[in-house]
């Protein structure tokens, strides 16, 4: 292993290059809060590719680039930061963490922070005259033909950087291009791999893409790579599961696509995919709700996702939670309908209270701002019960069929009674239906007449059941409906 090639030997403070402090009000439970930290226009043409964390310090660190165009490297991109200790009501100024003059650019920015040390990594790509499809195979540092993988690094809670590069130890000089996947890597916070600092990387081989796990066992002094997982990755993060495996969760069209660890990230299952993630091929967020709580811990197995939940356009921007580490994902709430691209989440808090709040930094309206917002579980306003919706082979038209819904809760207090009730189009029509109070762990199955009307043509028809529960808090199951003539 080729020890890593020092950037910088002293930590440099980069200048501002905004003058004002963004703010906003401070949350209120119940509310999504957001924010604009970065415009196209006001101090370089187009910002992209957010990325976010918390410190050890509680503060809250937002990196992006800043790009002469919306092209990708090859380019002279710059990667810039922003700093709140306030829990994202107000932040600093922008900061330069990287950016030299052209040909040479950095882009792709991924945070990860060490908890045990408070050491924060800013992962991202270097580039001379080459991108990702076109970057030289090898990985010698020195070829600018071959994309780099470099990482800045702060031991000062984000105000000053020093940077490394890490080519040599990572990159297995038969693959082509390699970047780090941008938003946030992870560090195993339990069992045989504790301490483990891992970052996600997409690498091209063979002309195909494939998703990798960077990781350190050591708090970074060095890094290498386990095995690639694919064809068929892509930009892709990973997630600790209160199990001890780590899964993996990759954008791909029209689903995502998921594999799981059993060793730390070294080795992963293939892909499988995640029929409840549509996707248009689009960097998401996967995250731990409460990253550090026990296994037994109530939501030791809650997951947040964000993605753009379409298959065919980037918009429609979703927050998720999953109640068992991924297999259902029954909560669901719309950040943006309209034009939204990259997210990536992060906790906000130990998430054991009664109303934490998570962090999101997104590209909003067309890549013309990153934008910052937070919300709380009063606002995404869900229960912890998987919904599935069971149709029968056909629904003739002209009839009404009985629909067997499925509700099981996975709260660890019992639910009272709620409905049961289908998003059907104009001129069907189907009652809510009551579902019976749930202990924990308990299911039931309701029969919910549909209507067809006569004049429905063939085909398939998509519906969505909701579950209302005390009045606010809901869960949704997807399914289609097979209309046949009379």
């Amino acid at each position: 292993m080729q020890r890593r090639i020092s950037l910088a030997t002293a930590a440099v403070a980069f200048a501002f290059v905004a003058a004002t402090t963004t703010s906003a009000e401070a949350a209120t439970a119940g509310t999504l809060t957001s924010q604009d930290l970065a415009t196209a226009g006001a101090g370089s043409p187009y910002y992209r590719i957010p990325a976010l964390t918390t410190t050890t310090e509680g503060t809250l660190l937002a990196a992006y680039d800043a790009r002469p165009t919306l092209g990708d490297l090859p380019s002279d991109i710059g990667i810039m930061l922003r700093r709140s200790t306030d829990g994202g009501t107000t932040w600093q100024a922008q900061q330069v963490v990287r950016k030299d003059a052209a040909p040479n650019g950095y882009g792709d920015p991924s945070l990860l922070v060490d908890r045990e040390t408070g050491r924060i990594f800013l992962f991202y790509a270097a580039a001379v005259n080459q991108g990702f499809l076109g970057s030289a195979t090898g990985n010698d540092e020195s070829d600018p033909n071959v994309l780099q993988a470099d990482y800045s690094y702060s031991d000062d809670d984000g105000v000053t950087w020093q940077h490394e590069r890490i080519t040599a130890q990572i990159k297995d000089p038969a693959w082509g291009g390699m970047f780090a996947a941008s938003g946030e890597g992870i560090q195993v916070r339990r069992g045989a791999y504790k301490g483990r600092l891992v970052q996600q990387y997409a690498i091209r081989h063979d002309g195909a893409n494939y998703a990798v796990s960077a990781y350190s066992d050591d708090h970074g002094a060095t890094w290498r790579t386990g095995d690639p997982v694919g064809p068929g990755g892509d930009e892709n993060k990973t997630v600790e599961l209160s199990d001890g495996r780590i899964m993996l969760n990759t954008r791909s069209a029209p689903y995502r696509k998921v594999a799981y660890s059993s060793d730390g990230g070294v080795t992963y299952t293939a892909f499988r995919q995640d029929t409840e993630l549509p996707d248009p091929g689009n960097n998401g967020s996967i995250a731990r709700f409460a990253p550090d709580v026990a296994a037994t811990h109530p939501r030791a197995s809650w997951l947040m996702f964000s993605n753009t939940a379409t298959t065919g356009s980037r918009s429609n921007l979703t927050v998720r939670l999953s109640c068992d580490n991924g297999q259902n994902w029954p909560v669901r709430k719309t950040v943006e309908a309209g034009s939204s691209a990259y997210s990536t989440l992060t906790p906000l808090s130990a998430g054991t209270g009664s109303d934490p709040r998570v962090g999101l930094l997104w590209e909003r309206d067309d890549y013309q701002h990153i934008t910052y917002s937070s919300f709380d579980l009063k606002w995404l306003g869900g229960v912890c019960a998987p919904v599935t919706v069971t149709p029968p082979a056909s629904l003739p038209a002209g009839t009404t069929t009985e629909v067997t819904v499925r509700v099981v809760s996975q709260n660890d207090v019992p639910l009272p009674s709620g409905t049961v009730s289908l998003k059907l189009p104009s001129g069907w029509s189907a009652p809510a239906v009551t579902v019976p109070a749930l202990d924990p762990g308990q299911g039931a199955d309701v029969k919910v007449p549909v209507t067809v009307p006569a004049t429905a043509a063939a085909g398939s028809v998509s519906t969505t059941a909701t579950y209302e529960v005390r009045g606010a808090q809901h869960s949704y199951g997807d399914a289609t409906l097979t209309v046949t003539a009379p």
